[in-house]
């Protein structure tokens, strides 16, 4: 017992200190060949397979200090706090606002992820549409799948320019009106725009975006880990008290004003 005790505190202590280890090296930190042996005590502690890097790093569970995305990497080594590759992808469609293509998720995952995306399709997990000649993955859930698909739509067809191309050679007139355009969206919606066109752009893009529309490139980059993140929310745009008001308002007071009259 105190065997284990002991090869259970070495365990914590020499992971604590590297953050993420092989299988292998753990084998010699225990001086032991069975990994059965080694899986056993990573479970009794609690621990975490990389899903890059074919899953061959482990941390334990406490060390981890995830972003807003549930993601954690450590010398370009990625983890997720939903698991394995598959299990990751899985949960970046479900919940992705408008479906995920297979480079907007290896973007966001940093990993190559057309195979999971494959499995998770012919498990029936995940559906998919095609968009522009690409194949958008979709939650099976009908309501999800709908707002998504609503949504692709709608971002797609907010300016049908591609600005990857453009920015350089555009007109004037033409940067002046997408400008005014992007002035006319509330805060949210300008980072989340911008996030957008720079995602389109690819590398170089949040700077690009950045020096057309005056942002700071770290909002830009904001707005595109936002919109593709799987916590994103759809809000009103309306401010309180915008819109038409209420017939059965202006009925009380216009009567209001003839009892006075």
């Amino acid at each position: 017992m105190k065997s284990k005790d002991n090869d259970l505190n070495a365990l914590n202590v020499f992971l604590n200190a590297t953050k993420i280890a092989t299988l292998d090296s753990l084998k010699e930190e225990l001086n032991t060949q069975s990994t059965m042996t080694v899986y056993r005590k990573l479970k009794t502690l609690g621990y975490l397979s990389s899903y890059s890097h074919r899953g061959k790093y482990y941390t334990l569970k406490d060390i981890p200090e995830f972003d807003h995305l549930g993601l954690w990497s450590y010398h370009s080594v990625w983890f997720s706090q939903y698991g394995n590759l598959n299990e990751t992808t899985y949960e970046f469609v479900q919940n992705a606002t408008a479906g995920l293509s297979s480079n907007e998720l290896q973007d966001i995952l940093h990993v190559e992820v057309k195979q999971s995306l494959l499995k998770l399709f012919q498990e029936k997990r995940v559906d998919r549409e095609k968009y522009s000649g690409r194949y958008i993955y979709l939650s099976v859930d009908p309501v999800k799948r709908k707002q998504q698909i609503i949504t692709r739509k709608n971002s797609e067809i907010v300016l049908d320019i591609d600005l990857s191309l453009e920015i350089e050679s555009m007109a004037d007139e033409l940067k002046a009106a997408i400008i005014l355009f992007f002035s006319l969206l509330n805060e949210k919606q300008r980072r989340l725009y911008a996030g957008l066109e720079a995602h389109r752009i690819g590398y170089g893009g949040d700077k690009k975006i950045a020096e057309l529309f005056g942002l700071d490139s770290h909002t830009v980059a904001k707005g595109r880990k936002e919109l593709f993140s799987s916590g994103f929310e759809i809000e009103g745009i309306r401010k309180k008290g915008g819109g038409r008001k209420p017939v059965e308002k202006k009925l009380q007071k216009s009567s209001k004003k003839s009892k006075g009259s």
